[in-house]
């Protein structure tokens, strides 16, 4: 008598967002995948590029705290422009789905889980040194080449926070304006905004005392 072939059983897919899908999920990934299949986090970053998920632990304290200030002082400079300004949020640029340090729109993303890259007006990299080509090199372009007009761009090289603006000009980022920390960052557009990009690193802790008393 024949033996049946042997059919393996269905790889079991999860029935709510899970990062189980991973594991099984074998085709080329696209943004609407991510956010349809993947679970929301407040851990690592999940973007998507070119049909790929990257995963990218949470940077240094530095880059929080820079992440924690400028939003917030931008934010309230923006808003009398008519701009919003957000930290970490789901921007869909075709099939790729970015998540950039700090993103200002044209329009509130109350409510969404994830805004059309064509909305954004600027797009900020607070440049770490894990990821140093990917902020300052890599991710300038996928922008420029979305069409989002300025890019804004802070270095912490050293613990002395710099901050460069820059707009798109001919498919490229042009230089606009420039300053580290001791002086004044200043820009006009899309809105006027200045600091001193000292402003947005905490002190740095002092030194633990050998003998347990500092």
């Amino acid at each position: 008598m024949a033996q049946a072939a042997f059919a393996p059983e269905p790889t079991p897919q999860p029935t709510e967002p899970s990062f189980d899908v991973l594991r099984w999920h074998d085709e080329p990934w696209t943004a609407q995948l991510a956010l349809d299949l993947l679970p929301e986090t407040n851990g690592p970053k999940v973007e998507v590029l070119s049909g790929s998920v990257i995963v990218t632990p949470h940077a240094g304290i530095d880059h929080q705290s820079v992440e924690r200030e400028l939003p917030y002082l931008l934010h309230r400079a923006a808003r009398r422009a008519g701009l919003w300004v957000y930290p970490e949020i789901n921007l869909v640029s075709g099939k790729d789905l970015f998540i950039p340090d700090i993103a200002v729109l044209r329009m509130s993303g109350g409510g969404r889980a994830a805004i059309d890259i064509g909305q954004a007006v600027l797009l900020g990299e607070i440049v770490s040194a894990g990821n140093r080509r990917k902020d300052v090199i890599d991710r300038p372009r996928e922008y420029a080449a979305a069409g989002v007009p300025f890019f804004l761009r802070v270095d912490l090289r050293n613990r002395v926070p710099a901050m460069a603006l820059y707009e798109l000009t001919e498919g490229e980022y042009r230089p606009v304006s420039a300053a580290a920390a001791g002086a004044t960052f200043v820009m006009r557009q899309p809105f006027e905004f200045s600091v001193d990009p000292a402003e947005l690193l905490d002190e740095e802790a002092p030194a633990e005392d050998p003998d347990g008393e500092g």
